[in-house]
């Protein structure tokens, strides 16, 4: 039996890992009877935590937003992630939380126990972030698109595509996701009857929210990431290419990454790449690097290049077999 501290901690804990809780199931992971739930309840009311109670069939507990924030309670994985996610901050592509990020991580490593901090101070000696030179996005904006997310709010908002063209987008934002190099959001275009990606740094202006709108099933599954990946390998781009190459689809998915191109078996042996480019040249000198055997199925001109590029390097091969020749003593 827990002892009441250990229980309010206890509960503390699981009301923080859903939006909401049915009183029976609740009382029933704390193995206690409804009035001291109920007592429970009050008393984490009284320390600053803001639980909604309702009542009804669905009734239950819950986190709402209150006018200050209560104190969390994090376990120990969460505490370390949280740690070196702040650490980081500063390094990512979003700007204008880096002395807010230094300011929550003083916080957090005053009250951290010892052997997390060992662990923390392991790990920020074997990151070291690169200086990043791609776009970045503004905390502020981010928090916007992702409460819209949340609240299922209509967006507007001036946008520039990759070709420079401006234009006003109205959306029904789902969700936003990174891709380890930018930020993205995932939006129902209701002008265009389709999902579509929108690169966050491309958004410009004030974003205008506007009335809620029905929600709709996600892309993919519900799966956004993959989503996203799907439509940077091949949407974005002005030429696109089908190729054949020769090794097992497991083998090329470890060195060809879902952003850079669309992977589908054929068979034991070979798989069919699906990618894009802005420059077909691009595409010849990143299949020639994949060391693997292909076959170009389209466009008829990246096989016009690569033939080009083969000649080229047949030559350079052969100019310098020609001066090792000369060079020979007689």
């Amino acid at each position: 039996m827990l002892t009441a501290s250990s229980r309010l901690l206890r509960l503390l804990s699981l009301l923080q890992t859903r939006r909401h809780w049915a009183g029976a199931e609740l009382a029933g992971r704390l193995e206690v009877h409804p009035r001291t739930l109920r007592r429970d309840i009050d008393r984490l009311r009284e320390l600053g935590y803001p639980v909604h109670a309702s009542s009804g069939v669905a009734g239950g507990y819950a986190f709402r937003p209150g006018h200050a924030l209560p104190p969390l309670l994090l376990d120990d994985e969460e505490a370390l992630a949280t740690a070196i996610a702040l650490r980081t901050a500063t390094a990512g592509a979003v700007t204008g939380i880096e002395e807010a990020s230094l300011r929550a991580l003083v916080k957090l490593e005053q009250v951290m126990p010892s052997r997390l901090h060992r662990r923390v101070d392991a790990l920020r000696s074997a990151i070291v972030p690169l200086d990043r030179a791609g776009p970045v996005v503004d905390a502020a904006q981010l928090a916007q698109l992702a409460a819209a997310c949340r609240e299922q709010l209509r967006l507007s908002f001036d946008y520039g595509d990759s070709q420079g063209r401006a234009s006003v987008r109205t959306v029904e934002p789902q969700g936003v996701v990174h891709t380890g190099h930018r930020w993205y959001l995932v939006a129902w275009d209701p002008a265009r009857q389709d999902w579509r990606t929108f690169r966050i740094d491309r958004i410009a202006g004030t974003l205008a929210t506007g009335a809620h709108f029905a929600p709709r099933p996600a892309p993919e599954g519900g799966d956004l990431r993959a989503y996203v990946s799907r439509s940077l390998a091949v949407s974005p781009y002005s030429e696109q290419a089908r190729i054949v190459l020769h090794a097992p689809r497991a083998t090329m998915a470890r060195r060809i990454p879902p952003s850079a191109g669309l992977l589908e078996e054929i068979d034991a042996k070979r798989c069919l790449l699906q990618c894009g480019a802005n420059a077909l040249d691009s595409l010849v000198y990143w299949l020639m690097a994949l060391d693997v055997d292909y076959e170009v199925l389209e466009p008829a001109t990246l096989k016009e290049r690569l033939r080009v590029a083969g000649e080229r390097l047949a030559r350079c091969l052969a100019a310098g077999d020609g001066r090792k020749k000369k060079a020979r003593p007689a």
